[in-house]
């Protein structure tokens, strides 16, 4: 793990969980598996903050434990589980655009709580509904089941890993910590809740509650809490695929691709047989499953009007084009057709955009241009580089030696004498896209981290401000709800003066720009990150 990646492990860990998680989680970062008392004397930290901070870290996936062979059990951070936390919105949209708002508000919750049962992320998402609906409306139970319900068909969200019934005997003593083991066959598998039981629709407003019990909410809770039974579902735990998410964005991808490619109507080809082999096909497998070219045509949206004979021709093109985005096997029945998951060599246009993931200035399209050229002949002389980009000597040598700086193409030497005299050795220029990726992903989590750092000084610095701001906003809340005045509501919105205003303002433009920096450079890793995994695992 490089410095920058630590550096933003710590940073997340901070924002979202505090100062004794981040303590806990960045030791584990950075030194790797460690007993429980050796977490506590290396940080500092009261053995009971140790055990409640990675209480915290295990229940957020972000920490393991295994029980070594003296007896002893040691806890290892996750750390691409950890760095994942930047990818928490673009989760949280995608069920959005996927599942509407209760979609939305589903995967909000188990990523903000780590796991939760079915039956309080139904509660919960239903309450919340609730709150934003109208007077005398609620939310039914019933809609958001049935949303988790597509969430857990499409793997979008799947079991956690539950400790196997044991039967328990004296002569035998329990283990120091649990083994967790995942039943691949019920990870999909949604429990049957009588939600008759859960009393059937989200609660009303906290004042419409107050009013008909006529006692705080709290306490009533308390009251209520004491007298439940435990739910229905009690020990099954629920928590969100990253890895299907991830998917999801990769079939994006190559949806994308193949438009820019093609055209509309061999995309729209693409992502029906992704469609269909979304829930079938492994992460990390290279192709999806077979599909004859029968099953596509029926599967093709209802409103897309093409006819067998021509959707064949659109899969011979795609199956002959260079980049091989479908992949043919056989010719009995039409033949069969695969999407390849590692298709193509990307040329990645990160030259003419450089100021996104580096301070260094951008090179332009000239350089792009040679970069493209170096990608495809693999290796040149500066001569020849001349030659083929058409660009004249001195510019090419001065774009060929800027590009060698910052490490985005290398310099091969080879000698036609042991000695190695520079007047008989050949000097070739190649880029090696492998570390070149790397290089960038590098950037990309140190410019995520000034990013991080950036709008936490912003805030810091108009603390004041802000709590103002909160203070009055509370104020007039609370006077609407009594019925106040309007001179009087006018009165306390004037006690933020024009400039404090206009300074809230700026405040909010600059950390709504951060934050969309934040999410820009994000897809830019996931870009990287899929490259690199992907061509690990080409044979």
């Amino acid at each position: 793990m490089t410095q920058a990646e630590l550096k933003l492990c710590s940073l997340l860990l901070r924002e979202h969980f505090g100062d004794i998680v981040e303590k806990v989680g960045t030791h584990l970062v950075r030194t790797g598996p460690q007993p429980l008392r050796g977490i506590a004397t290396s940080t500092g930290l009261l053995l009971g903050q140790v055990k409640k901070g990675l209480c915290v870290l295990i229940h957020h996936n972000l920490v393991s434990h295994q029980v070594q062979k003296r007896g002893a059990v040691e806890y290892e951070a996750r750390c691409r589980r950890v760095l994942r936390i930047l990818r928490y919105p673009r989760y949280i949209y995608t069920a959005k655009t996927l599942y509407g708002d209760t979609g939305e508000l589903i995967v909000e919750e188990l990523l903000l709580n780590g796991k939760m049962l079915m039956s309080s992320v139904v509660k919960k998402v239903a309450d919340r509904l609730t709150e934003t609906m109208e007077d005398g409306k609620t939310m039914d139970y019933t809609d958001v089941s049935s949303t988790f319900v597509r969430l857990a068909d499409t793997h979008f969200v799947q079991r956690c890993p539950s400790v196997p019934e044991t039967p328990e005997t004296p002569e035998v003593p329990p283990p120091p910590a649990p083994t967790l083991v995942s039943n691949e066959k019920d990870m999909y598998v949604v429990p049957r809740l009588n939600l008759l039981l859960l009393a059937g629709k989200g609660k009303r407003r906290r004042s419409c509650d107050e009013e008909e019990s006529g006692e705080p909410r709290a306490k009533r809770q308390k009251q209520e809490g004491e007298s439940t039974e435990p739910p229905p579902d009690d020990g099954i735990y629920w928590q969100v695929n990253i890895d299907r998410f991830h998917q999801h964005f990769r079939d994006q991808g190559i949806v994308s691709a193949v438009a820019n490619r093609m055209d509309q109507t061999s995309s729209e080809i693409v992502r029906t047989m992704l469609r269909m082999s979304e829930v079938t096909t492994s992460s990390s497998a290279p192709y999806t499953q077979p599909l004859s070219s029968n099953e596509i045509f029926r599967s093709l949206p209802a409103g897309y009007n093409i006819v067998k004979q021509v959707l064949d021709q659109y899969l011979t093109l795609l199956a002959d084009d260079p980049l091989e985005f479908v992949g043919k096997s056989g010719d009995s029945g039409g033949g069969m057709y695969t999407v390849s998951i590692l298709c193509g060599q990307p040329t990645p246009p990160i030259l003419s955009h450089h100021q996104n993931t580096s301070p260094a200035p951008p090179f332009g399209s000239r350089c792009a241009r040679i970069f493209r050229l170096l990608l495809r002949k693999k290796h040149l002389e500066q001569k020849q580089v001349e030659d083929f980009a058409m660009i004249p000597a001195k510019e090419a040598k001065d774009m060929l030696y800027k590009m060698l700086s910052e490490n985005f193409v290398s310099l091969q030497e080879i000698p036609k004498t042991p000695d190695h005299a520079p007047s008989r050795t050949f000097y070739l220029y190649t880029v090696n896209v492998l570390a070149l990726a790397r290089m960038l992903l590098h950037r990309c989590y140190k410019s995520v981290a000034n990013l991080m750092e950036r709008r936490q000084y912003e805030t810091k610095e108009n603390k004041r401000l802000l709590e103002k701001s909160q203070r009055v906003e509370a104020i007039l809340a609370s006077m609407q709800a009594t019925g106040a005045e309007e001179a009087q509501l006018q009165e306390i919105e004037e006690m933020i003066t024009a400039p404090e205003r206009q300074q809230l303002e700026n405040l909010k433009r600059n950390v709504n720009k951060i934050d969309a920096s934040e999410n820009q450079v994000d897809e830019t890793i996931f870009v990287l990150e899929s490259f690199i995994e992907s061509t690990i695992r080409k044979p």
